[in-house]
């Protein structure tokens, strides 16, 4: 999608499409105030009738330099979120492919409404997400992408932030894209080698451990689960390092379980097709260092995922069974289904032994206690550390990834004490089932500051998901925009 920024007179553009944003009860549009008298008679009479309510779009047809006007409601002025203009724009974008337009334009609302930056920013960012279709698979594909045009006041900061929301909105469909792959369009060895074609067109160093690498550095939850599959296991490693040489990075893990069946504690089969949506966290972090290398960050950022694919068979590992995990720590496994817990619990002890980093943040769609817990459009966090837990509440309350947090103390992770092994991959029954996985994941580190999102409900679209037009059906991107804010506040 191409997108121009242009400081012109609105009522001069030659468009297929000008949209202008209405608040609800108000009698005005932005930027349409020097219409001619027939076309302003149109649009007081279309006014009346939309009066500015969320979301609703009024196309009227006209004979000015623009061939349509769109007046797009934003609702009342007291209940205006970060949200906003990134949901109304994107049902704008909708409204133009539908009706097959080369271009529009969206007039950028004025300053005394919403702060500039912001709303340039979250009009790329709903555009551009809600035209995104995957059809890599279908025989006729979604062609038509209109081009956008934001008429805004001179300024180069609004070019720059602009800008910005594109590559952080490419990043995201990026992670989108490779989420929504099915099973057999993506393995671990698959995601590796997006990783690597990733890596080398932004300059970044991946590395790649095979099965053989990861059993003799023991590695002992990566091979346990991906042992069962005749995809074998992979644990990658990307490195943006564009700090100074003194400065810890930044640890983002990701969980990228290609499929899981729930090896040999077999999911039952209704929605089974869902968990290639397990490579979610993996996803997300592939997402986030895109990004970080085209934004040129000037940090520290290291990216792990650990990918295998949890299969039944006569190799996998079973119920009863104990392992060793990269830590030195044993395990109990009791249900083969909780195997997500185990490769990052590898992931996070390497991150932190061979990067002593100053921070990690962990994606996983680890648990279905979460969807329980807080549905399907809120991720659960869990946080050793009351600084790094913050600034990541900032950026959520800044990008609308809603996030909530859940305890973690003592009394949860003697849930997990094992009578035979350091711990037990299960808790105590259905209790705590998201926090009791988050104290398996605490067991992996130190004392580094540490924030884990389960991100089970919020990674693709169910039944329960609040239909937003930048999120269409399938993988949602979830924490490629949350994290990109907080490393850029950095």
């Amino acid at each position: 999608m191409k997108i121009k920024i242009e400081s012109v007179r609105s009522i001069g553009k030659k468009t297929s499409l000008l949209c202008a944003f209405v608040i609800e009860g108000s009698d005005k549009a932005s930027g349409l105030s020097e219409l001619d008298s027939k076309t302003s008679d149109l649009i007081k009479q279309s006014l009346s009738d939309m009066g500015g309510k969320f979301g609703k779009i009024t196309v009227i047809p006209t004979k000015s330099p623009a061939q349509r006007i769109v007046l797009a409601g934003i609702g009342k002025k007291e209940k205006f979120t970060e949200d906003t203009i990134r949901f109304v724009s994107g049902k704008i974008a909708q409204k133009a492919r539908e009706l097959k337009l080369k271009d529009f334009s969206i007039i950028l609302p004025p300053s005394s409404v919403f702060d500039t930056l912001s709303s340039a920013s979250q009009i790329v960012e709903g555009c551009k997400l809600s035209l995104y279709k995957f059809d890599k698979f279908k025989s006729e594909k979604e062609n038509t992408i209109p081009e956008l045009s934001i008429i805004v006041p001179k300024s180069e900061k609004i070019s720059k932030s602009a800008k910005i929301s594109e590559i952080v909105s490419d990043a995201t469909i990026f992670t989108k894209s490779i989420a929504n792959l099915p099973p057999n369009e993506c393995t671990p060895t698959t995601l590796a080698n997006f990783a690597k074609e990733m890596a080398k067109k932004n300059k970044m160093k991946c590395s790649v451990f095979s099965k053989n690498e990861l059993k003799k550095q023991g590695f002992g939850g990566i091979i346990a689960v991906g042992k069962g599959s005749k995809n074998e296991p992979k644990m990658i490693v990307l490195e943006h390092l564009k700090g100074k040489a003194s400065e810890k990075p930044i640890v983002l893990v990701g969980k990228a379980v290609t499929f899981d069946t729930g090896g040999i504690s077999l999911k039952p089969g209704a929605k089974m097709d869902e968990m290639k949506f397990d490579k979610c966290g993996g996803c997300t972090v592939l997402g986030i260092m895109k990004a970080v290398s085209e934004l040129k960050l000037p940090i520290n950022v290291v990216g792990i995922i650990p990918s295998v694919e949890n299969m039944p068979s006569g190799e996998s590992y079973r119920p009863g069974d104990i392992i060793k995990l990269y830590n030195g720590k044993t395990a109990e496994i009791l249900n083969t289904d909780a195997e997500g817990r185990l490769i990052l619990a590898d992931a996070l002890s390497y991150g932190e032994k061979h990067y002593k980093p100053r921070a990690i943040i962990d994606f996983a769609t680890l648990t279905g206690a979460c969807i329980i817990a807080l549905g399907t459009n809120v991720a659960a966090i869990v946080s050793n550390n009351e600084k790094l837990k913050q600034k990541i509440i900032e950026s959520s309350k800044k990008t609308t990834e809603e996030i909530w947090e859940l305890p973690l103390n003592e009394d949860y992770m003697n849930m997990i004490k094992s009578d035979v092994a350091d711990m037990k991959n299960v808790g105590i029954g259905r209790s705590a089932g998201t926090i009791t996985a988050a104290a398996f994941l605490r067991n992996a580190i130190n004392d580094t500051p540490w924030v884990h999102v389960d991100i089970a409900g919020v990674a693709w679209t169910q039944e329960a998901t609040k239909e937003k037009p930048y999120n269409p059906k399938g993988a949602t991107g979830f924490g490629v925009r949350l994290i990109l804010d907080y490393l850029q506040n950095i």
